[in-house]
This record gives C-alpha cells, sequence and structure tokens, in this order.
C-alpha cells in the first residue's frame, strides 16, 4: 500500500502534493478497472457499514462547518444544503448499498456483430478512468461520488466545498475504511487536502494527465469557472433554472400539490421549481389559489403585469429574475398563452435542467415532453424527482445539462464509456 500523502494544508508546494494525488489515482485507477465486480460490491459494504459507526464523529464534523457557515451569516437553504443529521447519515450509508446493488456496467456487451469476412466485433463498457468532482457545500456527495465512481471501476479525486471541509474528510475516512476493508487502494478516492483555491485550478488542468474528465456540482460561478478553465472534457451540471407549467387542463387540487412541493420541500436543491407559468385560459380559476398557496407557505413571488394584479403581495419581476436559480423560497411567475408559449419560455430562460407540466390533456403533455429540450422533463410530477436516488440509480455524481455523453443523472452507467473488441481467425485488410 502507498504511504499516506501528506496534508498539504498551508503548504506553499500544493502543485507537488496534487500531482502526487493525481499520480496515485491513476494506479488506483488500474487496480478498480479489473476489480471483479464482489469485491466493488464488498468495498461499498465495508464502506456502509463505517459510515455507521462513524456517525458521531461525521456529525461532529458537521456542526464545525454549521457553526462556522452560520457565523458568515449564509443563508438557510446554504446551511439546509450544509447541514447533516442522523437521518441523512443513515441516507448517506443506505445509498452506498443501493449503488452496490446496481449492475456492474463494467464488460458489459452492449452489441455484438459479425462481419462478412468473419470477423466479429463487440461494444463493451469500459471506466472512465480518473473522475475529478468539485463540488460545494453538500457533503454527502462525498459517499456519493465516491460509491458511484468506484461501482464503475473508477477511481476519483473529491475536491468539496471550503464550507464543508471537515464534513467531507469525516466521511472520507469512512470510506477510506471501506476500500482498506475489501483490499482496494485508498487512493481510489482521494480528497483533496486543502481548501486553496489553486488546487482546483490544477485539477482542472488535469494534473499532468491523470485526470479523464471532471464533474463540477455547484452553483453558476463554480460551473462557468470550470468550463472556462477545464482542459479535460466536463460534463456539466448547470444551475437548476426549472419550470412548472400550469395548462388549462391541469386539475387544480394536483397543481397546487406538485407546486408546493417543487417550490418548498427543499428550496436550496437544484431540482427546485424557480418559475411558474399558468396557461392564461386557465388564469381565472387557477392563477389566484397557487399564488395563495406559495404566498402563504411563506415563498416570495415575482410576477409579470397578470400575476401582480391577481395578488398585491407580488413584486414585479425582472428581466433577470426569469433566468435565476434562486435557491431559496422565491419563485417567478407568469401567464402564458397555451404549452407552445410555456415551451418557448423555457427555451428563451431555463437552463435545460428540469421541467414540468401539470395537465389532463395527454397531447398537450405529449407536446411538452417531446418539444421542452430539458435533461428531465416530467408530466404530474414535482420538479423535485430530479435525482439520482429518485431514479433508482441510488445516487448521482451531479445531473449533466449538456448533450454529449452524460444527461440527466450521471449514475453508475454513466460513468463508462465503451471499446470495441474485434475477434478474428487470421483476416488481413485487402
Amino acid at each position: 500500500m502507498a504511504a499516506p500523502l501528506k496534508t498539504i494544508e498551508g503548504s506553499t508546494d500544493v502543485a507537488a502534493a496534487m500531482i502526487e494525488i493525481g499520480r496515485r489515482a491513476k494506479a488506483a485507477a488500474r487496480v478498480l478497472a479489473l476489480a471483479s465486480t464482489a469485491q466493488k460490491d464488498r468495498a461499498l459494504t465495508a464502506m456502509a457499514q463505517a459510515i455507521r459507526a462513524a456517525k458521531s464523529d461525521i456529525l461532529k464534523a458537521n456542526a464545525e462547518d454549521i457553526a462556522d457557515a452560520k457565523s458568515a451569516a449564509q443563508a438557510e437553504a446554504f446551511l439546509d444544503r450544509l447541514a447533516l443529521d442522523d437521518k441523512r447519515v443513515a441516507s448517506m450509508a443506505e445509498a452506498l448499498e443501493v449503488v452496490r446493488e446496481q449492475p456492474d456496467p463494467v464488460g458489459k456487451v452492449t452489441e455484438s456483430w459479425t462481419r462478412p469476412n468473419g470477423m466479429t466485433i463487440e461494444r463493451v463498457r469500459v471506466p472512465l478512468g480518473v473522475i475529478g468532482v468539485i463540488y460545494e457545500s453538500r457533503p454527502n456527495v462525498t459517499a456519493d461520488a465516491g460509491a458511484l465512481a468506484l461501482k464503475a471501476g473508477n477511481a476519483v479525486i473529491l475536491r468539496g466545498g471550503s464550507d464543508s471541509h471537515r464534513s467531507a474528510r469525516a466521511i472520507h475516512a469512512a470510506l477510506t475504511k471501506g476500500l482498506r476493508d475489501a483490499n482496494l487502494p485508498e487512493d481510489a478516492i482521494s480528497l483533496v487536502p486543502t481548501r486553496d483555491r489553486a488546487a482546483v485550478g490544477m485539477l482542472l488542468q488535469g494534473l499532468d494527465g491523470a485526470v479523464d474528465v471532471i464533474v463540477p456540482r455547484g452553483g453558476k460561478s463554480l460551473v462557468a469557472r470550470v468550463q472556462a478553465e477545464a482542459r479535460v472534457p466536463v460534463f456539466a451540471h448547470l444551475e437548476g433554472v426549472c419550470h412548472v407549467y400550469v395548462d388549462k387542463a391541469a386539475r387544480l387540487d394536483m397543481a397546487q400539490s406538485i407546486l408546493l412541493n417543487a417550490k418548498m420541500r427543499r428550496t436550496g436543491v437544484c431540482g427546485s421549481a424557480e418559475t411558474l407559468l399558468v396557461d392564461r385560459a386557465a388564469a381565472a380559476t387557477h392563477l389566484k389559489p397557487l399564488l395563495t398557496a406559495l404566498l402563504d407557505a411563506g415563498c416570495e413571488i415575482r410576477g409579470d403585469a397578470a400575476v401582480q394584479k391577481a395578488d398585491p403581495r407580488v413584486k414585479p419581476a425582472s428581466e433577470d429574475d426569469w433566468s435565476t436559480e434562486y435557491l431559496d423560497a422565491i419563485i417567478t411567475a407568469g401567464v402564458v398563452d397555451g404549452v407552445d408559449a410555456a415551451i418557448g419560455h423555457i427555451e428563451r430562460y431555463g437552463s435545460h435542467h428540469t421541467d414540468a407540466i401539470v395537465t389532463d390533456d395527454q397531447a398537450a403533455a405529449d407536446k411538452f415532453l417531446n418539444e421542452v429540450d430539458s435533461a428531465i422533463v416530467l408530466h404530474n410530477a414535482s420538479t423535485q424527482f430530479a435525482d439520482g436516488g429518485e431514479f433508482g440509480f441510488g445516487a448521482e455524481i451531479g445531473i449533466a445539462t449538456g448533450k454529449l455523453h452524460a444527461r440527466g443523472p450521471v449514475g453508475v452507467e454513466q460513468l463508462t464509456s465503451f471499446k470495441y473488441r474485434i475477434r478474428g481467425t487470421g483476416q488481413i485488410r485487402p
């Protein structure tokens, strides 16, 4: 086993330490690529057990992170993303076990065929290699990303947010214990041991070719930096400017239930609805009750002229509001002329993340699902289902909003690529 990596907290030689992290991760990735499903599953079982056993240490570290965040006057939605409790620690461990039960994609033959010359060609899934994950505030991403990468045969380098640094370290310690118990290299899951922002830049540069893909999971500024500076491929996780469109054929009780859940269940998650659109044909019956439900739940509303007219408590919406991810108890609301106008509005202001239609008109629903160009589109369901766990993936390493390689919740299968295996009997090309 490799010697422990010396801490680089406060060190001036961050570059050398980061290159060493990359070198070790690359070596670990070679081991993981050949590891059996049984060995990876043993590690995931041991990691889940270690998370449960370390609950008090994890909660103590998290309490210190929370105290610092409160001292810095962070918003309540931010504190919600950062906070851990008994239930959330238990959910982390359970997610590892759900990932363990996912089919192992490595080595799966997705297609095979035989050429006229007798050669057989197979397309087979293989790991990506070394994944760099840069994330903010949510310490549970440490466990989710580590587990998903491991199941798919990848090594991962984790760079958590400064605000969750203590929590991430405590979780990471449990993960490395699980790796040791399964006789897998601890460098399979690395945590960058510094808050120095220079480490992020080095990770984006690829650590001398060690990193194969970067996954950013955080706010708009983080993703913008990653996309601007990365010299390796990126699974972009853009902000969630998510919409709920209430069609003229929507049942009011269903629309109200879905809207309140989509906006207010957890306002600080990327699947939280940020814009309400109401069909003008339903405004007379639906608009006022929907606004009242939101306002009574403590949600600020910023609306267009029609929405302001419906309730004097509504504030005027600026042009920027329509494309803002609030991650707070604030929503923008507007009235549109039917499903086509709703689709056009989402195309103009949305982030291609998650959008929902509420309607009993199947034709309108089909049109919305087919034409809205987002990673996740829903009919009669809350946008807060934008979550890998809710898709049955156990966890997610992020929700990719781009169109190349992975889109939507990035689970185990999306963390693989493929290669072609060709078998011949002596064929040569004429």
